[in-house]
C-alpha cells in the first residue's frame, strides 16, 4: 500500500488538509499527518484544531509522497522549517512524489525543485514561483511534481494523487457524487 506524509503547522488551511486526508483513505491510501509543531494538536487558519496522527519523525522518509497544504501562515511557516525545507530535497532527488497546494507551493521554491518546471498556485503565485514554468490550470502534474491551485481544488487534486500512485480514484468519485456534480 502507498503511503502518504501530510505536513501539518500552525495555520494550515483546513479545507485542502481534511480533505486530502479523508479522501486518501477513502482510497484505501495511508495518509498520516505529522505534525510539524511540538504537540499532536494543531490550529489552522480558520481556527480548526486537528490531532495530527505524529509528531514530525524521521519514519517520513519511509513514506512515498509528501503532502504540504497552504494556509496563513501555513505556508510561510512550512517554508521556514528547514526539516521540511530538507524533505522536499530528499523527496525530489529520490524521485519520490512532492504534492503542494495553495500556499503550501513556496515550499517548492524556497527547496529549489522547481527550476523549469510545470506549477501552479493560488492567483498571484507567479509572482512567487518564479523558478518554475507557472501554468493556469487547476492541478498540474510535472514528473515526480504535482501543485494545485487552493482551498477549491482539493478533490481534483487527490485524485491525482490516487492516479499516479496507482489506484483508480473511479469508485470513489462515483460514490461521493463527485462525477454528478462533474468535477465542480
Amino acid at each position: 500500500m502507498s503511503k502518504v506524509a501530510i505536513m501539518v503547522t500552525s495555520g494550515y488551511e483546513e479545507s485542502e488538509t481534511m480533505i486530502i486526508v479523508d479522501f486518501l483513505r477513502r482510497l484505501q491510501i495511508e495518509a498520516t499527518t505529522f505534525s510539524l509543531t511540538d504537540n499532536l494538536y494543531v490550529t489552522g487558519l480558520q481556527k480548526i484544531t486537528c490531532k495530527c496522527d505524529v509528531l514530525f519523525n524521521e519514519a517520513v522518509d519511509d513514506y512515498d509522497m509528501v503532502f504540504l497544504p497552504g494556509g496563513r501562515p501555513g505556508g510561510a511557516n512550512l517554508s521556514a522549517d528547514e526539516r521540511v525545507i530538507k524533505l522536499i530535497q530528499r523527496f525530489n532527488e529520490q524521485g519520490k512524489y512532492v504534492v503542494a497546494m495553495c500556499s503550501g507551493t513556496t515550499v517548492l521554491e524556497q527547496a529549489s525543485i522547481i527550476n523549469g518546471r510545470k506549477v501552479t498556485g493560488c492567483h498571484g503565485y507567479e509572482d512567487k514561483l518564479l523558478s518554475g514554468t507557472f501554468v493556469k490550470e487547476v492541478v498540474v502534474a510535472d514528473e515526480n511534481l504535482i501543485t494545485s491551485i487552493g482551498p477549491a481544488t482539493p478533490f481534483p487534486m487527490v485524485y491525482k494523487m490516487a492516479e499516479v500512485l496507482g489506484v483508480d480514484p473511479s469508485d470513489v468519485k462515483e460514490k461521493t457524487l463527485y462525477n454528478f456534480a462533474k468535477g465542480k
